[in-house]
């Protein structure tokens, strides 16, 4: 039988090593959206804050994938020296972590002697941890180089075990104490919608750093009673930190993109809504809004809405208020609601004045003299997204048009049912 066939799940899974590039892309790619607001905003020490942890996210996975740790070894000349290294980063990370939810969570503003000293306090912890990591390994005899199974290779070796042990209570420490820091945090009221979600991604990749730590412990654990499962530490283990670290990536992209990729949508959607209202005003100018090749749609949008609001002005003079009454009392009774009646109206208005200027090109409405009171276009100019979607609809602005033209049946015409 084919050997590769026969080979058990955890071996398989075990295979997954090279997946610690897939959160190390994913990390970079939140770093490189991150960064240009960072730049920009560089006195802000909360976005300071986030780059710095991105960094030392994607660090940790950079130097915790098998080759690197060989090379670091190799270069170092000291076996198991990417160890410590690779301990004290992740150390770093879950620190990082710790001020920066409480910074977020409490809001720069916040400058009380109890969030002092929470910041202090996780401060002076985890490096005091990093520092006893280093002196730990210093005191340790380690001279077999192991690349994925240290932890469970020397779980019985003195001060190699307990540096195993001291890195993942802290890990743990931590963990769970920004899981409950985020949980609390998304279950609080007015919060926006992408930051809901984002901070969603966060805990759940932060509660799968709990079966990250319980894994590791088990396996440790099951080498001090003799037994082994070292699957769980180099097989299962760092999959499961992948998954955790690609989760909590997407949670500090999500708020920022989301909300731009959002906006984009809007903004575009604002200018395509805007198209038939922009076509009718066209005809009426005679030429549109020229185009510009690399305009943002922020400024194709805005030179769009300026375009309709300047035609509208002098087309002023040819809107027939008697008509937009009666367009709006028509559009009522065909069962519109009143905002939509409202922009029916409007677009019925806009559609005759634009026809009596196109036969009156010189300023007289082609019935006589000019009305010296020019309407109050107030609301037209406020309404232009909903008179143009209005425009969409040319079958509900004829029926409007012959709802208005019926004349109203006699009183003793209309019949009656018992």
């Amino acid at each position: 039988m084919n050997s590769s066939l026969a080979q058990d799940p955890a071996s398989v899974l075990g295979e997954m090593w090279i997946s610690f590039w897939i959160p190390t892309v994913v990390l970079t790619a939140a770093l490189a959206i991150k960064l240009p607001t960072i730049i920009r905003l560089w006195r802000d020490p909360l976005l300071r804050a986030v780059g710095g942890l991105l960094v030392i996210a994607c660090s940790v996975f950079v130097f915790a994938a098998p080759a690197t740790i060989a090379w670091v070894n190799r270069v170092t000349g000291v076996p198991n020296f990417a160890a410590p290294l690779v301990y004290s980063l992740i150390t770093a990370f879950c620190g990082s972590c710790l001020l920066l939810i409480i910074a977020w969570r409490n809001g720069l503003s916040d400058r009380s002697a109890e969030t002092r000293r929470a910041m202090r306090l996780v401060i002076c912890a985890y490096s005091g941890v990093i520092v006893a990591l280093w002196v730990l390994f210093a005191l340790a005899d380690a001279p077999v180089e192991r690349v994925r199974d240290l932890d469970t290779y020397y779980a019985n070796t003195p001060f190699m075990r307990e540096e195993t042990l001291l890195y993942l209570l802290a890990h743990c420490t931590a963990v769970l104490i920004t899981s409950r820091l985020i949980w609390n945090w998304v279950r609080t009221d007015g919060l926006d919608a992408w930051l809901r979600w984002g901070l969603v991604c966060l805990g759940v990749g932060y509660a799968l750093n709990l079966i990250f730590d319980a894994a590791k412990l088990t396996a440790v654990t099951a080498r001090w009673t003799g037994n082994d499962l070292d699957w769980l530490s180099t097989d299962l283990a760092p999959p499961v930190a992948c998954l955790s670290a690609i989760l909590i990536a997407v949670g500090f992209i999500l708020p920022h993109a989301g909300q731009y990729l959002h906006d984009r949508w809007r903004v575009r959607l604002a200018h395509h809504e805007l198209r038939p209202l922009y076509l009718l005003m066209k005809s009426v100018n005679g030429s549109g809004v020229p185009f510009v090749l690399r305009a943002s749609p922020e400024l194709r949008l805005i030179r769009r809405e300026t375009f309709i609001r300047d035609v509208l002005l002098p087309l002023a003079r040819h809107i027939d208020e008697e008509l937009r009454r009666r367009s709006y009392d028509a559009a009522l009774a065909l069962g519109c609601p009143p905002a939509r009646a409202k922009a029916l109206a409007a677009a019925v208005t806009i559609q005759d004045a634009a026809d009596r200027r196109s036969r009156a090109p010189d300023g007289s409405d082609g019935n006589g003299p000019e009305t010296p009171d020019i309407p109050d276009t107030a609301d037209l100019l406020r309404e232009i997204g909903a008179v143009s979607r209005a425009l969409r609809h040319p079958d509900e602005i004829e029926a409007v048009r012959a709802h208005k033209a019926a004349p109203a049946a006699p009183a003793e015409n209309v019949p009656v049912h018992d």
